[in-house]
């Protein structure tokens, strides 16, 4: 529960590290904040207390808390300013870092361009494009799929936002992002900031970066702007869009936009299947069974949207990556007034922060949480978890927006690989969490790629006994 502070009541501080004389607990942040984070719920609790350097920080681990800043105390809690202004440049006004009354208006304007009826149509172009990756694919072949995942999601994130299918056009978005995400990384790590006008190498590199991404975007949106209209994309449906004034968006805004989708939207799903096809190749009953869906419902024809309410463990498998890696493995809120939370006293200005990774992982709410087991989403697990208690995409009135693409776009090409090739992960080629701005596979997720042999299928009853073990 949250409660305003008043004058006279004596709030309790929550318990938490101490951390290093000026520094606070930043070192430790920094250095592995998967393992603070979970360190920190194990021995505090429900509700912690700590500082960065000079700074308030408070870490949420029970999903009514979450509740609490996400949904029912939401407007005393926005986007940590000081972090999303290191990458103010990229991102400007989107929806990921905008607040108030204007965020408000872009979520209402961006939502008919992710209705269902809308998402939909792009399941086609997800499959067409794997099909498209599947043919450079050879048995035998050592590859990183991480990389696969990120070219291939680009791709179809081009296409699907702004109708971009020449090689040329996805190769400059490509090496552009690449270049961007490394510099936007680095700026996350950073315990300061430092101004985009200084000189310094990652700033030039990233002020390239992004001017060339705007140039890119504003000359797709002004080939659009003499012959407007609904090309099934979602630059056509933002263009389109207007404010209850009868206005469009500004040239600006809709390029704001269209960036934080295409950063935002095309590593989600990328780092998804990259996470999926390490866990399924770490545990070869799961694969199978996988396979052994895929095969009873397709016969060996390619995936369509009609196909997704019947491949529920193909969507358990994503589900349960998503609960064990999430790409969004924290979420920062800063306090505009005080308040209590769970008894305990939160500042005004504190850093209030989330993490699905912990949350994930609570025996509390998971059975056996740090194994892989797609199978507990089969029955009414999702319904009967408290309602923060998973929560890949956030949650509240800021979840995140294109949610459904996402895992639309992970079933299907997760189903489409599935049914050509096994990937065998090569186990001196260890995988590792990085927590940059998204959850990373430090160093790919590299494979060994064998096609799937026909007498998995015969395999099915052998796979389901030993998931029930």
């Amino acid at each position: 529960m949250v409660t305003h502070v008043s004058p006279t009541s004596t709030p309790r501080r929550a318990p938490g590290p101490k951390g290093l004389p000026f520094l606070g607990s930043l070192p430790d942040l920094g250095r592995d904040v998967l393992g603070f984070f979970t360190q920190c719920a194990r021995h505090y609790g429900d509700v912690v207390s700590f500082r960065l350097a000079a700074w308030p920080a408070m870490l949420l681990n029970h999903p009514d808390f979450v509740e609490c800043v996400l949904v029912k105390n939401h407007q005393n809690f926005i986007k940590h300013r000081f972090f999303w202004r290191h990458v103010e440049a990229i991102f400007g006004q989107g929806l990921l870092t905008s607040e108030g009354k204007f965020w408000h208006q872009q979520r209402r304007l961006a939502a008919p361009a992710f209705a269902v009826s809308r998402v939909s149509r792009y399941g086609d172009t997800m499959v067409q494009y794997t099909g498209r990756m599947l043919q450079q694919w050879q048995p035998g072949q050592v590859l990183d799929v991480h990389q696969e995942a990120i070219a291939l999601t680009l791709q179809i994130a081009a296409k699907t936002l702004f109708d971009a299918e020449t090689r040329q056009d996805v190769a400059e978005v490509s090496r552009t992002i690449d270049e961007v995400m490394e510099q936007i990384s680095v700026r996350f790590r950073r315990p300061f900031w430092v101004p985009d006008a200084l000189p310094l190498p990652g700033n030039l590199r990233y002020r390239r970066g992004v001017q060339r991404m705007n140039q890119l975007v504003a000359r797709i949106i002004a080939d659009r702007q003499d012959r407007l209209e609904d090309r099934g994309d979602l630059l056509s449906q933002l263009m389109l869009a207007r404010d209850e004034a009868g206005q469009p968006m500004s040239e600006r805004q809709i390029r704001d936009e269209v960036i934080t989708m295409l950063l935002a939207g095309h590593e989600t799903t990328a780092l998804t299947l990259s996470w999926a096809w390490y866990l399924l190749g770490l545990h070869p009953a799961v694969d199978v069974q996988l396979a052994v869906e895929v095969d009873r419902i397709l016969g060996g024809r390619f995936p369509t949207v009609d196909d997704l309410p019947r491949l529920r463990y193909t969507e358990q498998v994503v589900s349960e990556v998503l609960r064990l890696y999430p790409p969004a493995y924290a979420i920062g809120r800063q306090a505009l007034a005080d308040c209590e939370i769970g008894g305990f006293h939160v500042p005004a200005g504190a850093t209030v922060y989330v993490s699905p990774w912990v949350m994930h992982r609570d025996p509390r709410w998971f059975d056996d949480p740090h194994a892989f087991r797609p199978e507990r989403w089969a029955g009414n697990l999702a319904k009967d978890l408290p309602r923060f208690a998973y929560m890949p995409f956030g949650g509240g009135p800021r979840v995140c927006i294109g949610n459904r693409f996402a895992m639309m776009e992970a079933v299907l090409i997760l189903a489409t690989v599935a049914q050509q090739f096994r990937l065998a992960w090569l186990p001196d080629r260890p995988v590792q969490p990085k927590p940059s701005i998204t959850l990373r596979p430090d160093g790919g997720v590299w494979v060994r790629l064998v096609s799937r042999p026909m007498e998995a299928v015969g395999l099915e009853d052998k796979s389901r006994q030993t998931l029930r073990h």
